[in-house]
Parts: structure tokens; C-alpha cells; sequence
């Protein structure tokens, strides 16, 4: 009886966070600001004592989840609305570089060592300090990095190099040898067209893995059976 009432006290946990993630939506899911990262946390929680802990009625723990969610909710609208309180809830960005030198103040503030500073750095293909004009540690812990001029890379517009006017977004049209309907819908594609390239490739639907309408809309497929005779790297 316990076990069954795990199973399904598990189940209603999945159910209910998907339920509340849609919710909350991308930005708190993609995004770990102080108010993200204390909901988690929080959440994280209920769930997980909602799954196994079978002393506490089932009732008490939705009524926990539902209030806790509506509080992110709240304040996440609220933050949409004010700038106090987004700066309350997610913090603010913190200049941390200017000029190629280090603000050791701000570091000693966000609790961030030199080391910390150079690795993030890195991960950005910049090894000399030198090279950076600003750098700013932002509310979701990411570094973002403006170089000086001699070291950024250069444009098409730099080099007066003429460019299309707009590119495409590309199109998905098959995945899993299925055709994806929703997209041929939205942008007004038959699938009659689909059908005539396969044919012209001598393929059938079957054959394809995957199949997308590229940037220069250029029709790009790939197969089930690729022909190559020696993978690079193969899963045993």
C-alpha cells in the first residue's frame, strides 16, 4: 500500500512541476538569478519530500506547492513591472573589468576570486586581461565580456564585404522519418514540395532522418544510412 502510494505521490510530483514550470515559463527555467535560485531550492524541496515522505498528508504538500508557485509568480510579474523590485529579486549586473583593470572591490562584493575571474575569462578564448574593455558579471552569475577594438574580431561590415539583406530562419520538415506538419502549416509549405525533392533524390520518407529548409534555403538531409564505411566514432 505504501508503495503504491509512493508511485503515485512520484507521479503527481512530475505532473505538477512540468504544470508549474510551464507556468513560470523559460526565463526561470533558462535563468539562475537569486530568486530563481531560492525557488528551485524551495521547490525542489516539496517535490522531493512529496514523493516519499508519506507521514505528511498529501493535501498539505499541494497546498504548499500551489502557494509557493503563486509567490514566484507574483514576484516574477512584479519584476516585469518594477525596476526596484527585478533589481530585488535578481540582483543587478556588476561592473567587475574596465580598461583592462580589475575592480577589486566589486570581486571582494560578489565573493569571486581572481581565479574564478580568469577561468570564466578563458572560456571566452581571452587569456590577457589586457584585452578587455569591460566586463560584467550579470544577474544570472553569466560573464559577459566587451573586448577593445584591436581585439574584436572582424565584421563583414568592417571589411565593406556586401551581405545578403535578411537570411532565413530555417525550417525543420522531417525529423524521425516523420513530417513535421505544424511546420509546413506555419509557413505556408506543401507537402506535395517535400515529396517531389525526395523523389528527384530517389528517397523515401523512411529514408530520412532528419531534413531542414537551410538559412540560404537550401534543402539539407540526412539519412538513416549515411554510407560511411568507418565512423570516426562509434558507440560500442
Amino acid at each position: 500500500m505504501v508503495t503504491f502510494e509512493v508511485i503515485l505521490r512520484t507521479l503527481s510530483a512530475f505532473v505538477l512541476l512540468s504544470c508549474i514550470a510551464h507556468i513560470l515559463g523559460k526565463q526561470t527555467i533558462s535563468q539562475m538569478t537569486f530568486h530563481d535560485y531560492i525557488a528551485s531550492i524551495t521547490l525542489g524541496s516539496i517535490v522531493g519530500n512529496l514523493t516519499f515522505n508519506t507521514s505528511i498528508h498529501f493535501s498539505n504538500f499541494i497546498i504548499a506547492l500551489v502557494i509557493f508557485s503563486a509567490i514566484i509568480f507574483i514576484a516574477s510579474l512584479v519584476s516585469l513591472k518594477n525596476r526596484n523590485a527585478r533589481a530585488l529579486f535578481n540582483g543587478e549586473p556588476t561592473v567587475v573589468i574596465q580598461d583592462g583593470k580589475v575592480l577589486e572591490k566589486n570581486l571582494e562584493k560578489l565573493k569571486f576570486t581572481i581565479d574564478s575571474l580568469n577561468q570564466s575569462l578563458r572560456r571566452k578564448d581571452i587569456f590577457d586581461i589586457d584585452e578587455v574593455e569591460y566586463a560584467i558579471m550579470e544577474a544570472n552569475g553569466q560573464l559577459s565580456v566587451l573586448k577593445k577594438p584591436p581585439y574584436r574580431y572582424v565584421t563583414r561590415k568592417d571589411l565593406d564585404i556586401s551581405t545578403p539583406p535578411q537570411s532565413r530562419f530555417p525550417i525543420e520538415l522531417i525529423m524521425d522519418g516523420q513530417i513535421i506538419t505544424k511546420n509546413f502549416t506555419q509557413h505556408h509549405l506543401k507537402k506535395s514540395w517535400i515529396f517531389t525533392e525526395l523523389k528527384q533524390r530517389e528517397l523515401t520518407l523512411t529514408d530520412v532522418f532528419y531534413c531542414v529548409q537551410g538559412t540560404n534555403g537550401q534543402l539539407y538531409f540526412d539519412l538513416y544510412k549515411d554510407q560511411i564505411i568507418s565512423p570516426i566514432d562509434k558507440e560500442s
